[in-house]
């Protein structure tokens, strides 16, 4: 709400990958884990530049950030692997515009009007779009996982329905979660081969090309913003931690366990964000929210267990 990645599948690039040995599940956990704490403090971030950075210039920003950051490991690789990227294009580009270029500029549009606890609520649905994704692809998700995911679901809408005020701005946070949820989805049918690094700065790169337009026309009606401490080094964090660093551990999660059991892990994020803008942006938190937010972490809990079988 991301510096080496070898495929470690062979699957051909329109099968899902087999389940992965048990020792890498801890592994993937901890790397989903470490993404979705990065990523709540980008939505704090998306927040508080609401007023100071203009949404698209700010995905611009970190974007252009975190293909420096990304660079030095991935340039090279990905063009060592250009033919296979050229064959793959349409995937590429794809996973480019969702993850990259329209995911996060939705988010800081949001930032504008959306409180940032309401955001990573929001944001917690996307795991319901990466299990069914997942299911339609022919992947058993397991009883446990299934509980566990419609456990934290249920906290998520009690935290929504139980005093959280709408606005404008939660539409484009819903259009985000399936946005993300999408991508996500997506990543699992990474063709074989393609590395890790050199994917990421490929994505990267057309996110990044892709967004240009869309900053010209930024700039020409909203013009620049003033570069000062309390907008440069947010977009800094944005761009090394929740891009470089967020998206390689998200996509090497999502790589040995799959998006739905990944995906539970995510609905950490309305707790994380929940805290961090009410210890940085003194938004309120209530004990309702605390309860729901124990109740989210039941059912991450629960549903990050194993228990999920292979395609039929």
């Amino acid at each position: 709400m991301a510096v080496a990645d070898p495929r470690t599948s062979t699957t051909p690039a329109h099968t899902p990958a087999a389940a992965p040995a048990a020792p890498a599940a801890p592994v993937a956990l901890g790397l989903a884990v470490l993404a979705t704490l990065v990523w709540s403090g980008s939505f704090v971030t998306s927040r508080a530049l609401g007023d100071s950075v203009p949404p698209v210039q700010h995905a611009f920003w970190r974007w252009v950030v975190a293909l420096a950051v990304v660079a030095p490991f991935g340039a090279r690789r990905a063009w060592r692997q250009r033919d296979l990227i050229r064959r793959h294009l349409g995937f590429v580009l794809l996973a480019s515009l969702l993850g990259v270029t329209v995911y996060n500029t939705l988010v800081n549009q949001a930032g504008v009007t959306t409180p940032a606890a309401n955001m990573g609520m929001i944001m917690a649905a996307s795991p319901v779009l990466m299990a069914v994704f997942e299911r339609a692809g022919g992947v058993r998700l397991g009883a446990r996982r299934v509980a566990g995911l419609l456990v934290a679901c249920a906290g998520v809408l009690l935290l929504v329905g139980g005093g959280a005020s709408f606005s404008a701005g939660d539409l484009w946070m819903i259009a985000a979660a399936c946005c993300f949820g999408s991508y996500s989805a997506l990543l699992r049918r990474r063709p074989a081969g393609l590395d890790g690094a050199g994917f990421l700065f490929t994505t990267f790169l057309f996110g990044t090309v892709l967004l240009l337009p869309a900053q010209g026309v930024s700039l020409a009606v909203r013009g620049g913003f003033s570069p000062t401490p309390g907008t440069v080094l947010p977009l800094l964090y944005v761009g090394v931690a929740s891009s470089a660093v967020a998206f390689f551990a998200w996509n090497k999660a999502i790589s040995l366990i799959g998006p739905s059991r990944a995906g539970v892990v995510y609905y950490l994020q309305p707790v994380c964000v929940a805290l961090l803008s009410w210890a940085l942006l003194a938004e309120p938190t209530g004990w309702a929210q605390a309860g729901c937010m124990a109740l989210i972490l039941g059912g991450v809990v629960l549903g990050a267990a194993t228990g999920a079988g292979p395609r039929r």
